[in-house]
């Protein structure tokens, strides 16, 4: 029987009149013609929030209510039956998912299914709907926020307390042997054995420099979530080979009595390129510096390469092409429009300077002659595109390409431990030569 030979007034009665058997005689008539399936379900864990995603062929309403003692959030999804893949969600909650307990799912009335989060605190939920794109269908999007973010400036302050302290009790006998060859009109030499001491291998940098502070890198592995990046022909995804890179780099810079890592990430789950911004801008971050491993049209496109921000346009075609697939990260990652702050991005946008930009190029080109040293590169000067996550007003900001992942042989590359430990020690020697001819200003205290 097809769906048009149901009479209508019959197909209401059936549906409200409660008969389970004849409410599921109808649905196997229509073969469930109005209702969704789901095709897939995720959880992305994370310490800024947690992210639940349900896949499916159709749009699907929702509505939702926050409940305390104990914290809950409850979800009505319409037009739904439950079905295995649903109940695979219960699996997917790990007992480290910082604000997630458990999830409940079921069958709530015909043609709707309750999903029941038991939460570890408050928290404030975003939910929207996300259109197809790429490889994905229509998602439901669950943010789950904890009512009091973290703080990621007084983290890194925690984190970094003690080589602070050591800082600047260096800083200190460094003043004072200055003082003390000036009251005996001494030349000023004794003091360069303690910076030495203080700044491991400075004698390698072109001009020797004191830092009167602890300089924060910020480090920004590309994608992450929902957002995979490219992908290779052996089925690498940019997001696993950055993050891992990024962390080799995180700590090597940790290794710096005087410098200080921020990861954008630090596992696998999805942040907006305007929060990676905003975040590096919360711990007042010397340097940006975002990871990447992008693919080309062309299978044969390889080298590593350098980008920094153009106000005016791209440096070439393949810098404009990249920065337009990059920007498209949040499309594809997902992003709530309906929340997301345009006044802020506009102003990120009107904002960027000249000096940020020339102070990026000089960064660049440091980084640049050092991966080139060992690696192969795309082009040999750093180039410039309108790339989103480059525009913060105040940072100097970069974008590390290390390599095609949708090269083979550079695919094969960018899964070596010793290439990728290379590509993060080729950055941090670009960083320390930057800074030995750049030392940052101290911090302005606000009265």
């Amino acid at each position: 029987m097809s769906k048009q030979a149901i009479n209508p007034s019959r197909r209401k009665y059936l549906i409200t009149s409660g008969k389970l058997l004849g409410f599921v005689l109808l649905l196997g008539e229509i073969d469930i013609a109005w209702g969704a399936k789901i095709l897939g379900v995720r959880v992305w864990p994370s310490e800024d929030y947690t992210r639940i995603t349900l896949e499916s062929d159709k749009p699907l309403p929702i509505t939702q209510q926050i409940l305390t003692n104990p914290d809950r959030l409850v979800v009505d999804v319409q037009g739904l039956e439950l079905n295995p893949t649903l109940k695979d969600l219960v699996a997917k909650v790990k007992p480290n998912d910082p604000y997630v307990s458990q999830i409940r799912v079921g069958q709530f009335q015909p043609g709707i299914v309750r999903l029941v989060f038991d939460l570890k605190e408050p928290i404030k939920p975003q939910l929207f709907t996300l259109d197809p794109i790429g490889e994905y269908n229509y998602r439901m999007v669950f943010d789950l926020y904890p009512s009091t973010p973290p703080d990621p400036l007084m983290e890194l302050v925690k984190s970094s307390s003690r080589k602070e302290t050591a800082l600047a009790k260096s800083n200190e006998e460094v003043d004072l042997i200055a003082q003390f060859a000036a009251k005996k009109d001494l030349p000023k030499t004794p003091a360069a054995p303690p910076v030495a001491q203080a700044i491991p291998d400075i004698k390698e940098a072109p001009a020797p420099a004191k830092y009167k502070r602890l300089i924060t890198i910020a480090i920004d592995p590309g994608h992450g979530g929902e957002d995979p990046g490219a992908i290779g022909t052996m089925g690498s995804k940019e997001k696993n080979v950055v993050l891992s890179i990024a962390k080799r780099l995180r700590d090597k810079i940790e290794g710096e009595s005087y410098m200080r890592p921020f990861l954008t990430r630090d596992g696998d789950y999805f942040v907006p390129l305007n929060v990676r911004v905003q975040k590096a801008r919360k711990v007042e971050a010397d340097l940006f510096v975002s990871i990447h491993a992008d693919a080309f049209i062309q299978p044969h496109a390889k080298g590593a390469s350098v980008f920094a921000l153009s106000q005016l346009g791209a440096s070439s075609s393949m810098a404009r092409w990249m920065a337009n697939k990059e920007n498209a990260s949040d499309l594809i990652g997902g992003i709530n429009i309906k929340t997301k702050d345009q006044q802020v991005a506009n102003l990120l946008l009107d904002m960027s300077t000249t000096a940020q930009i020339k102070d990026s190029l000089q960064v660049g080109n440091s980084i640049l002659k050092q991966i080139g040293g060992f690696a192969p590169l795309h082009k040999g000067k750093v180039e410039q595109a309108s790339f989103a996550v480059l525009k913060a007003p105040d940072i100097p900001s970069i974008l590390v390409e290390t390599a095609f992942i949708s090269n083979p042989q550079e695919e094969a590359r960018l899964n070596d431990d010793g290439y990728q430990d290379r590509i993060a020690e080729a950055i941090l020697k670009g960083i320390k030569e930057y800074f030995s001819k750049n030392p940052p200003v101290a911090r302005r205290v606000n009265s």
